[in-house]
């Protein structure tokens, strides 16, 4: 079949690129509250006609890539970027409340620190990353959505050497996610335990947030075949870890337990802030290595994720946890997390 040339552009008005490859424009500082911010009008010549042709649902979101803004249906990676070959690169999942960026400074906090594990260099600064987050919500209208911002190790060659990637790749997507119902967050959810363990520490560590999900997928699978939609990953120790998107919390006599990092979990932005509203609240809540069976007995269990946020676990393999509902002190919790997100001063910090 032969393929259709794609039609020729019509001249560009968008600004000349830097020699790494993101637009000078993309990446300028942001401007002081006093003057209008940049918005995404510098950009429209990239997506107008596709919104008179009424392809909104193929031409939104709105998508940063390598210093251009364009319809997702043009939002493209080469086929030789390491991040598609070899899954080498970095990415964070960032949640957008009333307009503002949750917890925005740890996020890129742990971006830079996963990227330095993997020794690789982001070609923007921090500042211009957060410009970048801003001009996408911006230019989707997004109050209250979700950001994945992903840093590739960019184009090279079929090999792993990441030398023969001059330069890394930025992507930013700001859109919607929903990992579960709404009457999941009401009612709770069943979760299993995985059979396939935890990579170990030694030899991935899961507090890299690496574009290489395999592992998880793989537990995911596990709960998929078994009509859930999380599973409860151990390590090689056979101590509980997290779930294969979300970090784990469990609830015994009115003490809060969560896993420490040295059983092989990332440490959560979410987990952080659910930890931190526990001390604000008077609760106590531990770091405590647990066995599976310890989750099973427990009065409440509770899973968060920037994605997830907050959500009860009602059900483990085939039993009920405490009355198979949402327990109080998850329910506080909860209710304490929606005051914070739903609030005038939503922390970016």
């Amino acid at each position: 079949m032969r393929v259709k040339a794609a039609p020729a552009k019509k001249k560009s008005s968008k600004p000349a690129s830097s020699s790494n490859g993101h637009s000078k424009k993309a990446l300028a500082k942001q401007p002081a509250k006093a003057e209008p911010r940049r918005k995404a009008a510098g950009y429209e010549h990239e997506t107008a006609h596709l919104f008179k042709a009424g392809e909104v649902t193929a031409a939104k979101p709105i998508i940063y890539v390598n210093g251009r803004m364009v319809p997702k249906n043009q939002a493209m990676v080469s086929v030789y970027d390491h991040g598609l070959l070899y899954g080498d690169g970095v990415f964070e999942g960032i949640r957008i409340y009333k307009g503002q960026i949750f917890k925005c400074g740890q996020h890129m906090d742990r971006l830079w620190r996963c990227a330095e594990m993997i020794r690789l260099r982001i070609p923007v600064s921090r500042d211009d990353m957060v410009t970048i987050m801003r001009d996408c919500v911006e230019a989707n209208n997004l109050k209250d959505g979700y950001i994945r911002l992903v840093v590739t190790r960019g184009f090279g060659t079929l090999g792993l050497d990441p030398r023969k990637c001059p330069v890394a790749g930025v992507i930013c997507i700001a859109d919607q996610i929903a990992l579960y119902t709404p009457d999941q967050y009401e009612k709770g959810m069943k979760i299993i335990v995985a059979k396939r363990p935890r990579t170990p520490v030694e030899c991935l560590d899961p507090r890299l947030k690496s574009l290489n999900y395999l592992n998880n997928i793989l537990g995911k699978v596990e709960a998929i075949d078994q009509g859930c939609d999380e599973a409860i990953m151990l390590n090689m120790k056979g101590f509980v870890g997290e779930c294969t998107g979300d970090n784990i919390f469990v609830i015994r006599d009115g003490t809060v337990f969560t896993p420490p990092t040295e059983s092989g979990i990332l440490e959560g932005i979410t987990r952080r802030f659910v930890m931190d509203l526990c001390a604000d609240m008077d609760i106590s809540c531990n770091v405590k290595n647990m066995r599976p069976e310890e989750v099973k007995t427990a009065d409440e269990v509770f899973l968060t994720g920037s994605a997830a946020e907050i959500i009860a676990v009602t059900q483990i393999d085939d039993i009920k946890i405490g009355h198979g509902t949402e327990g109080p002190i998850t329910k506080r919790l909860r209710n304490a997390f929606r005051k914070v997100v739903s609030s005038a001063d939503i922390p970016e910090d």
